[in-house]
């Protein structure tokens, strides 16, 4: 089993910046392919970052490319997401996932492909 905590949200004006961060249990991090998605109300689970288990590989969708950020700290067990220039429309709860197998063809941006799910953190940024 491997639990997913997510943390570093809140409330933010237009052009602010936040660090979300994902801590992963688990002594296999390393193997895990990570990856952020976000929802919005009303609105289904998006794909916003990924990052393949090593952290040679990162996949944005193109709403975020230039503003967001993924990286991952293998000894912390740890995924950030880096969020600048922030803007009325990110706001939505963030969720991190994990994919426990690198072994396996990696599809980052399908959420249907994911093992784990952590629970969430509200971004919210103002106008």
């Amino acid at each position: 089993q491997v639990q997913l905590v997510e943390s570093g949200g809140g409330l933010v004006q237009a052009g602010g910046s936040l660090r979300l961060s994902c801590a992963a249990s688990g002594r296999t991090f390393s193997n895990y392919n990570m990856g952020w998605f976000r929802q919005a109300p009303g609105k289904e689970r998006q794909f916003v970052a990924a990052i393949t288990w090593s952290g040679g590989n990162t996949y944005y969708a193109d709403s975020v490319k230039g503003r967001l950020s993924i990286s991952r700290d293998n000894a912390k067990n740890t995924v950030y997401l880096q969020m600048n220039s922030l803007e009325p429309e990110d706001t939505a709860i963030y969720y991190c996932a994990a994919k426990v197998s690198r072994f396996d063809i990696y599809y980052p941006a399908d959420r249907m492909r994911y093992d784990y799910w952590g629970q969430g953190t509200q971004v919210t940024v103002s106008s």
